[in-house]
């Protein structure tokens, strides 16, 4: 089980790996939240502005603020952030946030908290820079059940006996783990919510293409022989079938949680 610390330094091919994904995870998460207009948001781990659009676009807020430690990221998300939007990017840290208390209304993480060494340390740091009755909220792939977008390569990929790919803090993926998180940095009224999306892919050539994009995964094909990579993709094929009219569609889920800090 390989668990090194996992960096996203490419905004574009971030963008076509997991971009789109978090777009379709993101809006059903902000259908949940039901997040009033006008309020200061800051964005935890925001790569490369996905998901952070998405709340300019959905949620009217008053500003918006992303941070991420990959600076390539910062620089994709604020190449293609929206002309005049009330948005700012900085690269910072999650675990230490570069801002003093009660400084925003909400703060969210997508699809970021097990990429974090501290998940703890990231959740008591949200906690600390949103006013008394201000909203922390998360959520992550379901990596132990079969949630994540690429769970069936990554299983193929275990089944020819490569190591499992893990990110740093897995286990917060769990929503056991979340509600002990969000328990620990004292938040209330806390809810959990399950998130179902699908994704459609032209045709096999192109999630193939794709999927061998992500960060840890790209490495990984580089070391196999071109026999090895062939028996995968013939694997692929046969889970992954494709409609009549040769596009491949499958589902991913994510757990997600939701608190408030005192008042």
């Amino acid at each position: 089980m390989s668990s090194s610390l996992i960096r996203f330094d490419d905004g574009a091919a971030y963008e076509e790996f997991m971009g789109k994904w978090s777009r379709l995870a993101g809006d059903v998460f902000l259908d949940w939240l039901q997040a009033a207009p006008g309020l200061r948001w800051l964005d935890v781990g925001c790569g490369n502005g996905a998901f952070t659009e998405r709340l300019l676009e959905r949620c009217a807020p008053a500003a918006v603020e992303g941070i991420d430690p990959s600076e390539p990221q910062i620089a994709y998300a604020r190449a293609h952030a929206p002309p005049g939007a009330k948005l700012r990017y900085r690269v910072a840290d999650a675990m230490s946030l570069p801002y003093g208390d009660a400084r925003f209304d909400a703060a969210v993480m997508a699809l970021v908290i097990f990429f974090v060494p501290d998940p703890a340390k990231s959740v008591a740091e949200m906690a600390r820079v949103v006013r008394p009755g201000g909203g922390v909220c998360t959520y992550a792939w379901d990596l132990f059940d079969g949630g994540f977008p690429y769970a069936v390569l990554q299983e193929e990929v275990e089944a020819l006996g490569f190591p499992r790919i893990l990110p740093p803090s897995a286990e917060a993926s769990r929503t056991e783990a979340l509600r002990a998180l969000w328990a620990g940095a004292g938040l209330v009224d806390v809810e959990t919510h399950e998130i179902a999306v699908e994704r459609t892919f032209a045709d096999f050539a192109t999630y193939w293409r794709v999927a061998q994009s992500g960060p840890r995964l790209a490495p990984l094909f580089a070391q196999m022989s071109a026999e090895v990579r062939g028996r995968l993709e013939a694997r692929l094929r046969e889970r992954l079938r494709a409609d009549a009219r040769g596009r491949i569609t499958y589902g991913a889920r994510a757990n997600a949680i939701r608190g408030r800090r005192p008042a």
